[in-house]
């Protein structure tokens, strides 16, 4: 840091170095966005203010009609935007204006792909605030003063938006911020005032505050009728309607004006998939405007960054993410709460145990899911690209939200055997309704990937049978099965777990079949027992299996493989698994097995087929070498 007199020049945060070249050379085509987001950044403001005035009313300082003022000068190709909101001081505007305290900037500037059309997209979806002045100024400068501050604790902060910027101590007698654009060579179209008032018609009429630019004096002149017209002096009106959009009722409300409302309230790009617009009235009095994003923000899969709604209470803004009003697996719904039964000094210790908060909170969950129900009814294509984007997340939703876990599993979509294509299209619903004359169950298998999900063995008797499995292959999927058993009264099975049982699905001829494959290599299994000992809880014959000879298969109640690896990613210590290990009787490599009486070559084999039946379920071994050793032995012993 250098430091001169009263200024001090300070290094730009490396990723806003970053984006801000990105959005340089990305944005070309959208450049009007940087006047929405710093409108709303204004009315944020504002909102910020009269929060922090309940407690302080002295904050107004005799100021307190609340509007932003926009004003263009083309001689000089500069725009200023100033506001009266809550301002900041010297420690504020560092903070705020020299980095990006956003959780998953690292993952967002790994996406990005150096293709400038798709780089625009994920810019839009990672939001960028204060930053878009860039797209449309060589040069920015910023006062501000915050509220309560007095005149001399003024800041300017000034940059050409390369490597750094200055911030130097000022004298301000106005509260709120001040931002004037120092517009390129090739941008100076938009020091128009009528380009900026189309502009913020277009954006900003949802604003919740005016946003005024100055209408020139009008000279005294004759009418028609030789009668004399008044002059009229020159005063800032309004150029938006300055009422909060969810107050205004919905046959009122354009989709258009809709979906500029979500991009204030998310600073996405992209218009929302959907929204709902309802005011409740009963015990608990509420407005909820919620919104379901198009695309997922890159710090969606963190459960721990910030998340939740903007929550007003009568019309006055209290926070931003107020979590407390929406379970952790719909954190991707945007939007707001507007309350009258909770006080105006409400904090987020207050909320966490307030029936009021517990009360909405229903109400909104039970809302975001009728809308996703209803989109999956209406719109299947419309859903499946919601799904694309959010899946994922839904599926923590019946471990964590018992009340809705049926209609909450109602929404999951997977894989199946029924298609052959890894797009999560099956529902539930669907599946049940294909399911055979009786069968009781919803059988499914969990692996690390679909494809080993596809690949498994302990498919293939399904397969002979034309019964439909769920290839989950997502790594929440465990999760979300050691929570979900049953579904419209069908319970869950899992292939790869217990004792295989079909059912009426199995018929007399195949039972005496099996019976007569057992017998033919009758005494193999105490022999294979006595080759694997302790390794295996137990050996025994199976017929789940019709074109591989031996398959591993855990407990009922024991713990799975797919858990298991959860666990050891997240560094918990889990016991060895044991597994149950099941021959083919009908296979040659069993029959052959049977066959052998040289017991040092039948015990190899038993470790090359146990390896074997491991890896297909683990998806690796602890010692490949000796496994590969043992089976070139083998193929040696073979060929001579």
């Amino acid at each position: 840091m250098a430091e001169t007199a009263n200024q001090e020049t300070h290094g730009f945060q490396t990723e806003v170095k970053q984006l801000l070249q990105l959005m340089i050379h990305s944005l070309y085509s959208n450049k009007e966005i940087f006047l929405r987001e710093l409108v709303s950044n204004a009315a944020d403001a504002a909102d910020k203010l009269r929060f922090k005035v309940l407690s302080n009313p002295s904050l107004y300082e005799n100021d307190s009609d609340l509007c932003v003022k926009l004003s263009a000068d083309k001689e000089a190709g500069t725009i200023t935007i100033s506001d009266n909101g809550i301002g900041m001081n010297k420690e504020d505007v560092i903070e705020h204006l020299g980095t990006i305290a956003k959780s998953g900037t690292k993952e967002f500037f790994n996406n990005l792909s150096g293709d400038q059309s798709k780089d625009s997209q994920l810019i839009g979806q990672f939001g960028v605030g204060f930053y878009s002045a860039f797209i449309v100024a060589d040069n920015v400068i910023v006062r501000s003063r915050a509220a309560g501050d007095s005149a001399d604790k003024g800041v300017q902060w000034e940059s050409a938006g390369e490597g750094e910027f200055t911030v130097t101590d000022i004298e301000k007698a106005d509260r709120g911020t001040e931002i004037v654009l120092h517009l390129r060579k090739d941008e100076k179209e938009f020091a128009d005032d009528w380009r900026l008032r189309s502009i913020v018609t277009k954006y900003s009429e949802h604003i919740g505050i005016p946003v005024k630019m100055w209408k020139e004096e009008v000279p005294e002149s004759d009418g028609p009728d030789g009668e004399k017209i008044p002059a009229q002096p020159g005063e800032w009106e309004s150029v938006n309607k300055a009422s909060a959009l969810w107050t205004r009722d919905k046959s009122e409300i354009s989709e258009e004006e809709y979906n500029e409302f979500y991009k204030h309230v998310s600073h996405d790009f992209a218009d929302p998939l959907m929204h709902a617009h309802n005011k409740v009235e009963g015990k608990t009095e509420y407005t909820s405007l919620l919104y379901i994003p198009s695309k997922a923000p890159f710090d969606m899969w963190n459960r721990d960054q910030n998340h939740g709604l903007k929550l007003y209470v009568q019309r006055v803004f209290i926070m931003d993410d107020a979590e407390q009003f929406m379970p952790v697996y719909l954190r991707f719904v945007k939007g707001l709460l507007d309350s009258n039964d909770l006080p105006l000094n409400v904090s987020r210790e207050i909320l966490q145990d307030n029936k009021v908060t517990q009360a909405i909170r229903q109400g909104c969950t039970k809302r975001v899911l009728q809308m996703l129900e209803r989109l999956a009814k209406n719109d299947a294509e419309k859903y499946q690209s919601f799904w694309k984007e959010f899946g994922a997340v839904l599926k923590e939703g019946p471990a964590e939200d018992f009340a809705n876990k049926e209609k909450v599993a109602g929404l999951l979509r997977f894989a199946s055997t029924h298609n052959d294509s890894d797009a999560q299209t099956v529902s539930l619903e669907d599946y049940i309704g294909r399911m055979k004359d009786g069968q009781e169950k919803i059988y499914f298998i969990t692996a690390d990937s679909y494809q080993a999900a596809k690949s498994s063995p302990h498919l293939e008797i399904f397969r002979k049978k034309g019964i439909e499995v769920l290839l989950m292959g997502d790594r929440i999927d465990e999760w979300l099965m050691s929570h979900l058993t049953e579904f419209n009264e069908k319970s869950f099975q899992s292939v790869a777990r217990g004792a295989l049982d079909l059912g009426d699905l199995e018929d007399e001829e195949s039972k005496k079949e099996q019976e007569e494959a057992e017998k033919a290599v009758e005494g193999v299994l105490e022999r294979v027992k006595t080759a694997l000992g302790d390794k295996v809880v137990d050996v025994k014959f199976t017929h789940r299996l019709t074109d591989s000879p031996a398959c591993i298969v855990t407990d009922e109640q024991g713990m799975s493989t797919q858990m298991i690896k959860l666990m050891q990613s997240a560094g918990q210590p889990v016991p060895e698994a044991k597994y149950h290990f099941e021959l083919n009787p009908e296979h040659q490599l069993v029959k052959l097995l049977a066959d052998l009486q040289d017991e040092g070559q039948f015990s190899q084999w038993v470790d090359v087929l146990y390896d074997q039946a491991a890896l297909s379920e683990q998806g690796s071994l602890k010692d490949p070498a000796t496994f590969i050793q043992k089976l070139n032995k083998l193929l040696m012993d073979l060929a001579k």
